[in-house]
């Protein structure tokens, strides 16, 4: 037979309101009252049913989190370091997947808005501006990565892609590379777009022109497609940078199938920093975008906007890091630049 608060009431010798109030920690009881009830509760081993005292208080301790790809490990790490401070801060969390389908995002959505969660971290360029503005007009708090203006309830964590992006060209350039092949994501992605636009930037600073651009879908799969058809192409790049660690994986794996050597012949980065990238063999230069500071930063952007008497939004950078790996090293000798005479 389970206990109940009329069970901790009779052994406090209190009415079980004044117990409610000690556990849900609403209204005045006294310190020595609140020691009874404690003692009360320690004694008896008695486990409050957080789920029935959060309906009976109509209050919602919950926050959401919608990612684009649970297989991807990038997303895994951000969630864990989402629930540990999500659950410091005193909230459960649901997580949805969209598969990168923007479908599924609305459904995911609409999911967070029938659990009455508080806030919802967005970790996909999926959705819709007309879906965020909803969810904050019903005072949800929002916060997302590079999708909109800050404004009442919604909060942006800024990735600095380009500093990241910079960082990766000119450490090959540094390295005697000139012909620099990017393997991008989804076409309709920003963070994509971000990235691709500041590889191009970068190399038109350094003097350099572009080099090509291959089609990829940010897992592995696309990498591996991308990596062999960069293996046939004449001239062939001396240089690879993919637009997320799991394509740089699987684009290494393309080149080594086609006979390349990684990075003997072609040199090859990523982006994201996940422990994939360390563990690889070889492992991989990338850029570390520090997952554990995105999913904290993202728990406590919700929390503060959610429990302001003022929810207005604010903007929160991430700093990104170049991470040195074996998969990058100087370009073949005969593709190097020649000095002048």
């Amino acid at each position: 037979m389970s206990l109940t608060i009329r069970d901790v009431a009779k052994a406090a010798n209190v009415s079980t309101a004044t117990v409610s109030n000690v556990l849900n920690k609403t209204g005045k009881v006294g310190p020595k009252t609140r020691r009874l009830v404690l003692s009360a509760v320690r004694r008896l081993g008695y486990i409050p049913d957080v789920h029935a005292r959060r309906l009976a208080s109509r209050e919602r301790r919950t926050l959401g989190i919608i990612v684009s790809d649970i297989e991807n490990p990038f997303f895994p790490e951000v969630i864990k370091s989402f629930e540990i401070r999500a659950a410091q801060l005193g909230y459960d969390a649901i997580l949805s997947d969209t598969n990168y389908d923007p479908r599924k995002t609305r459904e995911a959505a609409a999911r967070m808005m029938e659990n009455k969660v508080r806030g919802v971290a967005i970790m996909t360029s999926e959705i819709s501006l007309r879906l965020l503005h909803e969810l904050a007009r019903r005072m949800i708090a929002v916060t997302f990565l590079d999708l909109a203006p800050v404004r009442a309830y919604m909060s942006n964590l800024g990735v600095d892609y380009f500093s990241g992006i910079e960082q990766i060209v000119k450490h090959l350039h540094a390295n005697g590379h000139r012909r620099i092949a990017f393997v991008a994501g989804r076409p309709r992605l920003k963070s994509n777009l971000a990235r691709l636009d500041a590889y191009e930037k970068t190399m038109r600073v350094l003097g350099l022109e572009p080099g090509p651009v291959v089609a990829g879908d940010l897992r592995f799969e696309g990498g591996l497609a991308a990596g062999a058809a960069i293996a046939k192409l004449s001239p062939r790049p001396t240089a690879v940078m993919a637009v997320n660690d799991l394509t740089a994986v699987g684009v290494m794996k393309g080149l080594l199938n086609a006979g390349c050597r990684v990075p003997q012949d072609v040199s090859v980065t990523g982006f994201d920093g996940i422990r994939l990238a360390e563990y690889s063999n070889p492992s991989i230069t990338t850029v570390d975008i520090h997952r554990d500071t995105l999913g904290r930063l993202a728990a406590d952007a919700l929390h503060e906007l959610s429990s302001s008497a003022n929810p207005q939004g604010k903007e929160y950078k991430i700093a990104v890091e170049l991470v040195i790996g074996d998969s990058s090293g100087p370009a073949p000798y005969e593709a190097r630049p020649r000095p002048l005479r």
